[in-house]
């Protein structure tokens, strides 16, 4: 369980560092540049911890799904972004998808 924990992690940590690439303003804004550099450090090394034992394959897939919402989330809640209705389903596709990866798919290791 402990390397899904670190795949949690990196998801978190790469939504924070593209949440502040964009207050970043084209590295503009020296905070939020380096609150991207140390996200995304932390978010690749986390990542990699959880290749010990998940599938690159699988571990990626979710990490791209999870962080997709996530930053969806991210850009609503903190520069004002809206969703439309095309956009809201395409992002329960994905959550949809990494669910089935999950839960039915014999390259995910389970325990």
């Amino acid at each position: 369980m402990t390397n899904w924990a670190y795949l949690l992690i990196s998801v978190i940590a790469e939504a924070v560092g593209t949440t502040a690439l964009a207050a970043s303003k084209g590295f503009t804004q020296p905070i939020a540049t380096g609150i991207m550099l140390v996200s995304y450090i932390a978010a690749l090394f986390f990542l990699s911890l959880t290749f010990r034992t998940i599938p690159v394959g699988v571990a990626y897939a979710a990490w791209c799904g999870i962080g997709i919402v996530l930053i969806s989330i991210l850009a609503w809640a903190v520069h004002g972004q809206k969703l439309d209705s095309p956009a809201v389903i395409g992002i329960a596709f994905i959550v949809i998808g990494v669910v089935i990866l999950n839960v039915f798919s014999k390259a995910t290791p389970h325990g």
